[in-house]
């Protein structure tokens, strides 16, 4: 029986009740889920992240579940006619693996290509990443939290060592005297965690917020910073600038913690509040105003997320923030620090365990010798046969289908014809495929275009973990199981490396039991820089999940991180010197406006789920492109019309919605939607070095009434 359970039961029965958590952002809230006669239903469940409260997509998600659209069979193309048809799961899975394996012996091993998905558990990422390493012997895996949090990621780990978003607990929020939001609208990405802020502010304490646009979060802040998109990594440094003029520096915590400030000293002395003012349209006042909060307020806590990230040089931008933190002295102090904003529901665990394309588990470089020997004697495999790192997101997914690139694609939990940046571009390369395979549990617009479809368990119907924003890992607990032609994505590629290889070894080797699959985890994790050798199932079920790092199933777990030291050789932080450069694209008189996206309460993602969801949809029923009334009106364009947005890659047609909370240089729209409002169609593919995070938030765009 699952842990948490009551019996399964039969119309007139004892209701089945089960502790588990809400299938959406990386709060995880924790919910209570009953089954009786009427259907399934959401409880609230007192949980620290939530502590009883869950957003209207929260409350909704079992809608999903017994969905008119649910995929409750595989489907296989037809040669002949072009459309998907049922077909039974040696059907479908003999076309996958005979397509892998010509592709294969044909054009090579990494011909073939993984793309996985933020909100798979940690069992399944786990399992995603050494089924493409094991069974396919591919290079080629990554996943859409590239598009998520590699650039947090990234400046996490040349910094402190270690990447986890959030180093210390969510209720630091609620404590702190300052708390600087940069790119984050929680109030309809993840509005749990607005009680902490609310909390903040009734405590005496000052919210800052900087964003482009008036949000549901900027009209609770104390102060909004509205800065031209693109141009946060400049304020940043004005901010250091002036705590530096000021004499707001902590030097014992910079000469005792850290190393590397004098370079950053320099490379900050250019960035004078008036210079920063005029790339940013941020007033002086306001900048030394935030300086001064940050400065003197006693507890600060800085926290990004996506507005901040989503950018080709988001590294370098995050890099400037967490230099901000440091100069402070706020990492380790409790009520202070640097954190990110984790956006999927496991974008953290997602990305500590195999998927991302240099990765192996326990966060382990894949070009580390020592770390390939460790996760191969776990798998039981030669290291040597294991393959070297592949490329990020954006770069895999542009070669698809292409001379050198791969020939076929297995995708789990995304949908890049929506989601992906340039993505009609990422759509035609989905076309180009010789195999294209999506595992979900609806058709999504990428499994609308596959070439086989894979039915999979949804949440409430399979066990495992999960990891939230805090490094809080989690146990979702089933319900009920899936329905009878329905696998879990384990099983489905347990049968594959089956039918890839060895029937009897790939049985050992790719078990079917999620606890069992974490349990191998934890040794793969053991001694990693995401260490979860100490997490078992049983210990997550005693207290309110286990945090990682947590070596030691005797030892404590690490909810606070950089008290004592770093996750560096010599335990100091580094700080890394970094400039504001102009975006990838810059505006002229034939693209003369900015363009930047983001999302709506109502709606998650690519909208996959949550556009079927009737009270969702009603919410938030079709996509739209927000502009200043003085720019609406230079362009005749008056509330509720069509428009149509245009860059070099792309257009979207919608509604204009007016608002006189954006600025009048820059156009904003929801990337949920597909069709004609999709927003991707238009944004721009220019990735940052470093982390591979294409620049979602600023492109040039015209905007003509339709």
């Amino acid at each position: 029986m699952t842990d948490g359970a009551r019996p399964a039961t039969r119309s007139g029965r004892t209701p089945r009740e089960v502790a588990t958590h809400c299938p959406y952002c990386a709060l995880q809230c924790g919910m209570t889920l009953r089954q009786d006669e009427a259907g399934v239903s959401v409880l609230p469940r007192q949980f620290p992240t939530n502590r009883g409260g869950l957003c209207q997509k929260g409350w909704t998600s079992a809608e999903l579940l017994d969905h008119p659209d649910r995929l409750t069979t595989p489907l296989v193309r037809d040669p002949a006619s072009g459309e998907l048809r049922p077909a039974t799961w040696d059907a479908a899975l003999d076309r996958v693996a005979t397509g892998v394996r010509a592709i294969q012996d044909s054009s090579g091993r990494d011909a073939v290509a993984v793309f996985g998905g933020g909100g798979l558990t940690n069992e399944k990422a786990y399992a995603l990443g050494k089924f493409a390493r094991v069974a396919l012997r591919t290079r080629n895996i990554d996943y859409n939290g590239r598009f998520c949090m590699s650039s947090a990621a990234a400046a996490g780990m040349r910094a402190f060592g270690i990447d986890r978003g959030l180093p210390f607990p969510l209720s630091d929020l609620g404590q702190t005297d300052t708390l600087l939001l940069v790119g984050a609208n929680p109030a309809e990405t993840m509005p749990p965690l607005v009680r902490w802020l609310t909390e903040q502010r009734q405590g005496g304490g000052k919210l800052i917020v900087v964003d482009p646009r008036v949000t549901a979060t900027a009209r609770q802040a104390d102060l909004h910073l509205q800065p031209l998109p693109g141009t946060d990594l400049a304020v940043a440094n004005a901010l250091l600038h002036i705590a530096l003029t000021e004499g707001w520096v902590d030097q014992a915590y910079v000469a005792e913690r850290t190393t590397g400030f004098e370079a950053v000293r320099r490379s900050v002395a250019a960035w004078w509040p008036a210079r920063a003012e005029q790339l940013s349209g941020v007033p002086v006042a306001d900048l030394e105003a935030t300086a001064r909060a940050l400065g003197t307020g006693g507890r600060v806590i800085i926290l990004t997320a996506r507005g901040a990230e989503q950018h080709a040089k988001g590294v370098d931008t995050v890099t400037a923030y967490v230099n901000l933190a440091l100069a402070l002295g706020l990492p380790g102090r409790p009520g202070s620090g640097y954190g990110c904003l984790t956006g999927q529901g496991n974008g953290q665990g997602g990305r500590e365990h195999g998927q991302k394309a240099d990765q192996l588990p326990g966060y382990r470089r894949i070009d580390d010798p020592a770390a390939r020997e460790h996760v191969a004697g776990v798998w039981g495999v030669p290291a040597d046969e294991l393959p070297g790192p592949g490329v990020p997101a954006y770069r895999l997914l542009d070669s698809l289908g292409t001379a050198d690139g791969p020939r076929a694609l297995l995708v789990f939990g995304s949908n890049p014809v929506v989601s992906a940046p340039r993505a009609a571009r990422i759509e035609g390369r989905l076309r180009d495929l010789d195999l294209l395979v999506v595992a979900d549990l609806l058709l999504s617009e990428t499994a609308a275009l596959a070439d086989v479809v894979l039915p999979t368990a949804q949440w409430a119907e399979e066990d495992g973990t999960m990891t939230n924003l805090e490094g809080r890992v989690l146990r979702r607990r089933a319900l009920r199981p899936p329905p009878p032609d329905v696998r879990t994505d384990l099983a489905i590629l347990a049968d594959l490396a089956g039918r890839l290889g060895d029937p009897e070894t790939a049985a050992t080797r790719f078990p079917t039991d999620p606890a069992i699959v974490f349990g191998e985890l934890r040794r793969a994790s053991a001694g990693g820089i995401a260490d979860y050798a100490g997490i078992t199932w049983d210990r997550i079920d005693a207290a309110d999940g286990v945090h990682w790092p947590c070596p030691s199933a005797d030892g404590p777990d690490t909810p606070r991180l950089f008290a004592d030291r770093f996750a560096t050789p010599d335990g100091r932080a580094r700080f890394h010197p970094v400039d504001h450069r102009p975006a990838a694209e810059e505006v002229c008189a034939t693209y003369p406006l900015h363009f930047t996206t983001g999302r709506v309460l109502a709606q998650y993602q690519s909208g996959t789920q949550t556009r079927r969801v009737p009270a969702l949809r009603r919410a938030a029923p079709e996509a739209f492109v927000e502009l200043h009334p003085d720019l609406a009106a230079r362009l005749g364009i008056e509330n509720g019309d069509p428009v149509r947005v245009t860059s070099r890659r792309g257009e979207l047609r919608a509604p204009a919605r007016l608002s006189p909370g954006i600025r009048p240089d820059t156009v904003f729209a929801p990337f949920h939607w597909p069709g004609a409002g999709r927003a991707n169609s238009v944004t721009n593919d220019a990735v940052d070095p470093i982390s591979g995070m294409p620049e979602f938030k600023i492109c040039a765009v015209r905007v003509e009434k339709a």
